[in-house]
């Protein structure tokens, strides 16, 4: 067999070996800790559970499985920064894999497939940052998970605010609805946090206009999602993609945004799209946030 059939065949075996690992890695779900020092001066210790992206189908009864074990981690408060929905009947999945979760204060906004159901991409286009972002697919049941979240008592953040006090906490909430697909309208919430609250914000697509604003009023803290961590990353480089105008470094994870460097963590998610259920290098996570008072 000549050297060109040979090469063919290695890189066939690579490309094969490394799709397997990313659905094998796909399903590697792992959940992380962290420890930020954002709470008013005085406060009492929070544990806040992240979770976003979660792109749950009816049949995934392994990831459904493994959300709703995450109760043991004893949050006080869960915050879901969208994308929950992966298909037309996932609401009750959905109800399913948060379980006891429902039973802890919490909020949420909402990603752009809970409104349009996943389509099959080129995945090349994500590195065409000037690409024109369009709504499409079916249209799911967005309206139906905003009631069974609602009526759970969780707080809806889609450019709304609310207040919600937990272990003596005050916590200041607002939230827009997904950037991503231009459903943002952060002027409806803008203005001054409560002074004496933990100024908490929640949007799904961390962009930059947004992350502006939460800093111009001075949020404590912003959790979003939507970049899935780049999904696809090289070892000791990272995220090749965000899927946003953040930068890489800032796909997942803790990290200080703007001038007044405020606290940023984006979650690299759950889930995947069903037509590219793989990860490599990029684990899919919930984050338990234990926040603290500042350092005074």
């Amino acid at each position: 067999m000549g050297f060109l059939a040979n090469s063919v065949l290695t890189i066939g075996a690579t490309g094969g070996a490394t799709l397997a690992y990313g659905l094998v890695e796909a399903q590697a779900f792992t959940t992380r800790e962290l420890e930020l020092a954002v709470l008013p001066a005085g406060s009492e210790t929070l544990q806040v559970l992240h979770i976003s992206d979660l792109h749950i189908t009816p049949a995934q009864t392994r990831k459904i499985n493994w959300v709703k074990s995450l109760v043991k981690l004893e949050p006080d408060f869960v915050v879901g920064t969208g994308d929950f929905l992966a298909h037309t009947l996932a609401v009750p999945a959905v109800v399913e894999a948060l379980d006891e979760l429902l039973d802890i204060p919490g909020a949420f906004v909402l990603g752009s497939n809970d409104y349009f159901a996943p389509t099959l991409k080129n995945p090349f286009q994500y590195f065409n940052k000037n690409r024109v972002i369009q709504a499409s697919g079916a249209a799911l049941p967005a309206g139906e998970l905003v009631e069974q979240l609602s009526d759970a008592g969780w707080l809806d953040l889609n450019n709304k605010q609310s207040h919600v006090t937990v272990k003596g906490v005050k916590i200041h909430a607002r939230g827009t609805d997904d950037p991503h697909i231009k459903r943002d309208n952060y002027a409806a919430v803008a203005g001054t946090f409560d002074n004496d609250a933990f100024a908490l914000g929640v949007t799904h697509a961390p962009y930059r206009r947004v992350l502006e604003s939460f800093e111009s009023d001075n949020a404590d803290l912003v959790l979003a999602g939507h970049t899935h961590g780049g999904q696809v990353c090289l070892p000791f480089y990272g995220a090749l993609v965000t899927n946003c105008d953040l930068p890489q470094r800032q796909a997942k994870g803790f990290s200080n945004f703007g001038r007044t460097q405020m606290p940023l963590h984006v979650s690299a998610g759950v889930g995947t799209s069903p037509f590219t259920p793989i990860r490599i290098a990029c684990r899919p996570e919930a984050t338990l946030l234990t926040l603290t008072a500042k350092n005074t």
